[in-house]
């Protein structure tokens, strides 16, 4: 019976992971372009959003680029899984877009939604990660930026990453094993 039970948790969590990380896909707002930096409206939004944290002011003055992701869903029984779509802003102007995968198994439970940017201190650490199959260690991590609490965090390997919780509940919340895809947009 409980083998039977267990099924169905794990059946409900794979079809809850399947479906975020199709609705993460899912952008009505990739039309409506901002024309000053060509980022989508909700791309815009979430580097509003981090925009305000004066913890991160240096990273944005300072950073050759950066990539933005304003959802990413993550979920997990077990085995899981995360996924977002974002694009990657380059002397204030959106290069391309940019997502991320990560699968897992091992001790979680759960799910999540958050975003995420990642800064790339010089243009080297920017090319390394636009030449493709980009890819987190496992000793790679974040800083979760709540607030009241300081966003400190240094460049590791030319790298800084901070997320920001958008809702959800899971045990686990590495980002070691991340894969990233850049696609550069084609100028018109």
């Amino acid at each position: 019976m409980n083998l039977i039970r267990n099924f169905k948790i794990f059946l409900f969590f794979l079809i809850f992971l399947s479906s975020n990380i199709i609705l993460a896909q899912w952008d009505p707002s990739d039309e409506n372009r901002d024309p000053e930096i060509g980022v989508t409206k909700k791309t815009l939004l979430a580097i509003e959003k981090f925009k305000k944290i004066p913890e991160l002011e240096d990273y944005f003055a300072e950073a050759d680029s950066f990539a933005v992701f304003p959802r990413v869903v993550k979920a997990g029984f077990g085995i899981g899984g995360s996924r977002g779509k974002g694009e990657m802003v380059q002397n204030n102007y959106v290069i391309g877009s940019v997502s991320l995968t990560h699968f897992s198994a091992g001790i979680q439970l759960g799910g999540q939604s958050f975003s995420q940017i990642i800064f790339f201190r010089n243009k080297i650490d920017t090319d390394r990660f636009i030449q493709g199959n980009f890819e987190f260690s496992a000793r790679a991590s974040a800083v979760l930026i709540e607030k009241g609490v300081s966003a400190e965090s240094t460049y590791n390997d030319g790298i800084a990453v901070f997320t920001s919780t958008n809702g959800g509940l899971m045990y686990e919340a590495s980002i070691g094993g991340q894969k990233f895809k850049f696609k550069r947009y084609q100028i018109k």
